[in-house]
């Protein structure tokens, strides 16, 4: 490091700039002015170099043998680490400015009311940064920054990581922010078993839902879809309690609670992390699709149907107490039917939207 910086038109010399000049108007040599300071050699060269910041110790020792005071030594210090803290900063908006051109601006005014601010890229940087409450936007590129990405399957793209970063980051602070006791797992499972009956309940599952795993230690953070984060839901352990977040990616609410139960079945398992779009992990679907619709029913009414009609879909959701629209999903995913499933989708299933 040089114990001098310019940047622009601006220069800020480090103390060791001046006690350098000090040392040879003296006559003396750094060894002897060492000794007369109070200080080894090795001490007063990395000094000069600017390479060591000055100490209240040596700004000390300089005042009481030059006849100045603390504070005007302290007081260069403090001048030099200014302006290099400025640069550094400015700097860092150089690599910001790379980062934030991968994420969508719009999803924070549209969805967090942030202001627009259009063609502001550095007033819209700050105002991201101080949302998600983090140093710089270029820590969303540290890959498992807040939390782990489980096992995938394909590489990871750097706007893949930065996205999913943003999600959890939203997540994690409202988490935060919940009032919520310690996780309780033999609670969360009654909150599960209840959340099984709220299928059914378009307007309201979300929020009794939400108290539910409240009670249990469980803050469910449901969120719009970023672009290009890939998420389908996360979970970490969070001051205590367990974030579990799940978002509108695909816009049904069969899609909405097959994600959230593929979760589930992580935190249940202890095996907390962010799931991707391409993720094959079977213990979580699997656990999914039996929470969902008891696999032994589920095989009978594929078993006794040649076809999958509205009435024999309806009815057998009935009979399990789940929406008619998970059903249906089901059927789609298995790819039972696929065509005649297309055409109920609009009569079965329910769009969602956060």
């Amino acid at each position: 490091m040089s114990n001098y910086i310019e940047y622009r038109d601006e220069v800020a010399f480090h103390p060791g700039y001046y006690i350098k000049e000090i040392v040879e108007e003296s006559g003396l040599t750094q060894e002897d002015f060492a000794k007369r300071l109070g200080t080894t050699p090795k001490n007063l060269s990395v000094l000069i170099k600017g390479d060591q910041s000055l100490s209240i110790d040596i700004a000390t020792k300089l005042s009481r043998m030059l006849g100045t005071t603390i504070v005007y030594w302290l007081n260069l210090q403090q001048i030099y680490d200014e302006k290099l803290a400025l640069i550094q900063s400015e700097e860092e908006l150089v690599r910001e400015r790379d980062v934030f051109r991968l994420i969508e601006y719009r999803y924070f005014s549209d969805h967090f009311s942030l202001p627009e601010l259009p063609r502001q890229t550095d007033e819209r940087i700050k105002c991201v940064r101080e949302f998600l409450h983090i140093s710089s936007l270029t820590v969303l590129e540290e890959e498992n920054l807040s939390v782990r990405f489980r096992s995938y399957s394909e590489e990871l793209s750097r706007s893949n990581i930065v996205n999913a970063n943003v999600m959890v980051q939203i997540a994690v602070n409202r988490t935060l922010k919940q009032a919520a006791p310690k996780y309780n797992k033999k609670k969360f499972e009654k909150a599960v078993s209840y959340a099984l009956t709220q299928t059914g309940n378009h307007e309201g599952f979300i929020k009794a839902v939400t108290s539910a795993f409240a009670d249990a230690g469980v803050v469910l953070v449901a969120l719009p879809n970023l672009k290009n984060s890939g998420v389908n839901g996360a979970s970490k352990k969070v001051d205590g309690k367990i974030m579990l977040m799940v978002n509108d990616r695909r816009h049904y609410e069969d899609t909405f609670w097959f994600t959230m139960f593929h979760e589930i079945g992580h935190i249940l398992n202890g095996d907390l992390g962010i799931s991707l779009k391409d993720e094959k992990e079977d213990e979580a679907d699997l656990y999914a699709r039996n929470a969902l619709i008891p696999p032994e029913e589920y095989e009978r009414f594929v078993r006794r149907n040649q076809r999958f009609d509205e009435v024999s879909i309806r009815r057998f959701a009935e009979d399990i107490g789940r929406d008619p629209g998970i059903v249906l999903g089901r059927l789609m995913m298995d790819q039972k039917e696929p065509h005649t499933a297309m055409n109920l989708s609009e009569k079965l299933r329910h769009g969602f939207y956060l």
